[in-house]
This record gives structure tokens, sequence and C-alpha cells, in this order.
């Protein structure tokens, strides 16, 4: 446990959450800065700034957890639709130092660009400017990284 994390914080119970689940090692509650109604977190309890520091016991309970939370938001919110994001690092989003995932609902008629909550654009707003993968780049980076791997 980290003392200055917000999440750890919420974890030990001296910040109140909304809370969807918990178990022993996950805790999943509604993101009090939604970008679409049911948006939703889960978080291991255990503390690790990034996915790759995380126990392997932990990942995959939070993984056990978020195909459940997925349907229990869609049905709730009756949005079938949603975005799971996980960001390691300032560099690529992340914000608060604790791996979370969030479960983003997107409604059907919403445009990908995203919106504030309840609105017609709300949800994840994505672009995915794809590149092209060349087969000589493919074989060394399998080879790095299943070596990596062990």
């Amino acid at each position: 446990m980290d003392p200055n994390c917000i999440f750890c914080k919420i974890v030990a119970g001296q910040i109140p959450c909304h809370k969807l689940y918990e178990d022993e090692r996950v805790l999943a509650f509604l993101d009090v800065g939604p970008l679409s109604v049911g948006h939703a977190l889960v978080i291991p309890k255990h503390h690790a700034v990034r996915l790759d520091e995380l126990p392997e016991e932990d990942a995959a309970a939070v993984g056990a957890v978020l195909p459940r939370l997925g349907r229990a938001v869609s049905q709730a919110t009756g949005i079938n639709d949603y975005n799971v994001l996980q960001n390691n690092g300032e560099p690529a989003g992340q914000v608060v130092m604790h791996v979370h995932f969030h479960l983003i609902p997107k409604p059907d008629d919403a445009p990908r660009t995203g919106g504030p909550p309840g609105s017609p654009g709300s949800g994840l707003g994505i672009g995915w400017p794809a590149g092209k993968l060349e087969q000589d780049e493919a074989k060394a980076l399998v080879e790095k990284i299943t070596t990596a791997m062990g």
C-alpha cells in the first residue's frame, strides 16, 4: 500500500467510493469523473504502478472481474458497447499511479469522438492512426518479445 495513492486510500476505506464489486484482490467502483453513464474502474488491491509490475495472481483476478462487470454495466445502462482502457506511465495517459482499468460504456449512436456523459457523443473518443507492420520488422519483434517472455 502506498499511503499517498488515492486508490490505496479507497481500498483502505479512508476515502469513500461507489462500490460495484469487491473480493480479496479486486475492487470495482464508479469513476467520479465519468466519460459516460456507468463508467467504472477495476483496480487490484495490491499497489503496483504499471501492469507489468503487478503479480500475475492479481492480474488474473482483475481479468476475471472485467467480463462480469461488463455484462452488469451493459444490463444496468442498456448500453451494450464499451471500451476497456488501461494506461501505463504518464506518457501513455496514466494519471493515477496505481494499476487500473476503465470500463467505459459507449452508446450505439455516439460518434467515436467522445463527449460529456449522457450526451450523444459520450464515452471514450478514439483516434487510431494505424501504420503498417513489415514482415522483417515483425519477425525481429517476435524474436525479441518471445525471448523476453522466457
